[in-house]
């Protein structure tokens, strides 16, 4: 689901809020989960699930598989979602 269709969403489901407010909430709502996760903390939302960052260490056993050159892989850092198990049973009925 795209953000425009998520905002007709809303906009059906309450009818009396205005467009620009329900840009203006959906905007806020990933603006706070994004800086949650830059500060590295886990955004738990109950009956969905667990974003959070897993930090991946650096590696210089890579390999090019073209011309077999090194290659250094310096830490990073990825966002992981893990679902609830409420979201699970959901999604497997």
């Amino acid at each position: 689901m795209s953000r425009p269709e998520l905002i007709k969403l809303l906009k059906k489901k309450h009818p009396k809020l205005i467009k620009s407010q329900l840009e203006t909430i959906i905007d806020t709502f990933f603006e706070s989960i994004q800086d949650a996760l830059v500060e590295k903390k886990s955004i738990i939302i109950k009956g969905l699930g667990t974003f959070f960052i897993k930090e991946m260490k650096a590696s210089a056993n890579l390999r090019n598989p073209k011309t077999g050159e090194l290659i250094y892989r310096p830490k990073r850092n990825k966002v992981r979602f893990r679902a609830s198990k409420k979201f699970k049973e959901f999604i497997n009925q």
